[in-house]
C-alpha cells in the first residue's frame, strides 16, 4: 500500500456520534481501503451529545495511516438545558438538531481539506442522520453519498411513507394507534401501522424530520447500506427497480465490529464473562442485551427477572437501569442469590464475543440493526423486543419476513411509553421458543441465511459484497470526474 502522503484520492466521512453509527463507519472505512489503495479517508467527528469525547481510538484495533480524524469544535451556540430536557421532543429529534448545529464547523473542515490536502476529493459520505450536510458537499462540488446504518427494508419502508406524505397528501401521524395494515413494496407480508417508529408518528416535529431526511437522501449520488443482499433481497430488488425514485444503492455488509478494542479493566471483565461461558454446555445460555441505551423501568425489570426464573435456562443478562444503581438495588429481592448457579448479571457486554460463543443458544434483543447483523453472522436466533427508533420495523422484518426470530412484543415503545409492561409469561414463552425444541425451524432458517451470506462475502467469489463494492468504487470515481 502506498504511503498516506502519496495518495491522490480523498474521501470525507461524517458519521453520527454514538458507537452504533461510528463503529460501522470506521469499519467500512477499513473495508473500502482494502479494495482501493489510492484512497485516504478523513472522518469529521461530532462529539456525542451526552458523551463529549469521540472514541475512535478505542474502536480501531490497528491504526491505519490512511485514516485521519478531525474532532469538530462544539457549536458556538451553547446547548441549553431546555434542549436536553424538552420532554415534548423525542431523543432522536434532539440529536438531529444537535448534529445540524455543526454545519459551520463541517463547512470549515471541508474547506480546509479541499485547500490544503492536495488531493482529489472524490466524495462526502454522510451518516443517515447527517443528510442535511449534503448541501456542504454541493457547495464545494463534491458528490455526496449516504451511509445507511439500517436495513434496505427500512429504507423501502421510509420511502413508501414519503410517497404517502408528498404525493398523496396523507398525514402519517394519523396512523398512531391504528390497526391499519399497509402493502409496502419491499415487503412480502402486510405491515401493521403499529410497527411504525415513534418518530414517524410524532406530531411535534419528529414525523416531518423523518420525511425531510428521506427527501435529502434522494439528492445524493448513492446510498451505502450496511446489509447483505441475502437478508434484504426483496427490498433491494424493489429499490433498484424504483426507476430513478432514489439514487443507486450499494448493499455492502455486514459491517460489524468483530474485534473491539477494550481497556485493561474491560478485558479483565470480558475474560471473566467468556470464562463463565466456557464452562457452560453448547447452546444452553440465553443472552439478554438491549443495546447501549436500552433500559427498563423497575416494574419491567421485575417481570423480566421472573421470566428468567420461570424458564430455568442458563442466562447472561446485560442489565442497565435508567437511574443507575447496582444490580442488587434494581433486581427483585433474592433474585441474584436464587439464580447464582444458573446465570450472571453483567453491565456492558462484549456482544460479538458472546454471540460467537458456542454456549449461547438464543438472544433476547432490542433488534438494533447492528445486533441483528451480528446475530445472523453467528447463527443465533432472536427473541425480538424492540424499544425505539426503527427497531419495531426490524423486528417485523426478522420475525415475519425472514422467520429467524420470535416475537416478544413487536409494538413495544419504551421510548414513549415506559408505563407499558410486558408480562413475564409472554417473555418466558418467547425465550422457550428460541431455546427449546420448537426452535429447530428457526435455527435451520438462520443457519441457511448465514451460509448464503458468508458465500456472498467471499473475496474473489463474485458475491454480493464484492459486486456492490466494485460498483461503488467505479461510480464514485466517475462522479468525481464529471
Amino acid at each position: 500500500m502506498e504511503s498516506a502522503h502519496s495518495h491522490k484520492h480523498h474521501l470525507i466521512f461524517l458519521p453520527s456520534p454514538g458507537s452504533s453509527h461510528l463503529v460501522p463507519a470506521l469499519n467500512f472505512g477499513n473495508l473500502i481501503l482494502s479494495r482501493n489503495s489510492s484512497l485516504r479517508i478523513t472522518y469529521l467527528l461530532i462529539a456525542d451529545l451526552h458523551t463529549p469525547k469521540p472514541s475512535h481510538n478505542s474502536i480501531l484495533p490497528i491504526p491505519n495511516p490512511c485514516l485521519q480524524f478531525l474532532n469538530l469544535p462544539k457549536p458556538e451556540t451553547p446547548v441549553s438545558s431546555s434542549f436536553h430536557d424538552n420532554k415534548q421532543k423525542l431523543a432522536s429529534v434532539r440529536s438531529t438538531e444537535y448534529i445540524n448545529r455543526h454545519r459551520p464547523q463541517v463547512r470549515k473542515a471541508v474547506d480546509d481539506i479541499v485547500k490544503n490536502s492536495g488531493d482529489r476529493i472524490v466524495g462526502l459520505v454522510v451518516d443517515m442522520f447527517c443528510v442535511s450536510m449534503i448541501d456542504v458537499g454541493d457547495e464545494f462540488g463534491i458528490p455526496s453519498y449516504v451511509f445507511y446504518t439500517s436495513s434496505a427494508t427500512f429504507l423501502a419502508f421510509k420511502m413508501f411513507f414519503l410517497r404517502l406524505r408528498d404525493e398523496h397528501g396523507q398525514d402519517i401521524t394519523e396512523y398512531k394507534d391504528s390497526d391499519h395494515e399497509f402493502q409496502i413494496p419491499g415487503f412480502v407480508n402486510p405491515v401493521p401501522a403499529k410497527v411504525m417508529p415513534s418518530m414517524m408518528l410524532d406530531k411535534n416535529g419528529g414525523s416531518e424530520l423523518v420525511m425531510e431526511c428521506a427527501r435529502q437522501i434522494r439528492k445524493t449520488k448513492g446510498i451505502i447500506i450496511n446489509t447483505m443482499e441475502e437478508m434484504d433481497a426483496t427490498a433491494i430488488r424493489t429499490l433498484i427497480d424504483s426507476k430513478g425514485e432514489i439514487p443507486p444503492i450499494y448493499p455492502i455488509g455486514p459491517v460489524i465490529d468483530l474485534v473491539p478494542v477494550r481497556t485493561r479493566d474491560e478485558r479483565i471483565e470480558d475474560d471473566s464473562i467468556i470464562g463463565w461461558l466456557d464452562a457452560q454446555p453448547p447452546s444452553s445460555v440465553v443472552f439478554l442485551c438491549f443495546g447501549s441505551q436500552g433500559t427498563f423501568p423497575a416494574p419491567q425489570i421485575e417481570h423480566l427477572a421472573c421470566a428468567i426464573e420461570l424458564c430455568g435456562y442458563r442466562f447472561l443478562w446485560s442489565l442497565r437501569s435508567p437511574k443507575g444503581g447496582t444490580a442488587e438495588e434494581i433486581l427483585p429481592e433474592g433474585f441474584l442469590e436464587r439464580s447464582s448457579c444458573a446465570g450472571r448479571v453483567i453491565g456492558w457486554a462484549p456482544q460479538a464475543a458472546v454471540l460467537s460463543h458456542p454456549a449461547v443458544g438464543g438472544f433476547v434483543s432490542h433488534c438494533g440493526w447492528n445486533s441483528v447483523l451480528e446475530s445472523v453472522w453467528f447463527g443465533v436466533p432472536i427473541a425480538a423486543w424492540p424499544m425505539a427508533a426503527e427497531q419495531q420495523v426490524n423486528a417485523f422484518h426478522i420475525v415475519k419476513e425472514l422467520g429467524i426470530a420470535v416475537e416478544i412484543k413487536m409494538d413495544y415503545r419504551g421510548d414513549v411509553d415506559s408505563a407499558s409492561v410486558v408480562e413475564a409469561e409472554l417473555v418466558e414463552k418467547a425465550i422457550r421458543a428460541v431455546m427449546g425444541r420448537e426452535s429447530i425451524g428457526i435455527r435451520k432458517k438462520i443457519r441457511v441465511l448465514r451460509e448464503r451470506g458468508l458465500r456472498g462475502l467471499m473475496a474473489g467469489g463474485g458475491g454480493s459484497w464484492e459486486k456492490f463494492m466494485e460498483k461503488l468504487i467505479h461510480d464514485s470515481n466517475s462522479s468525481a470526474s464529471t
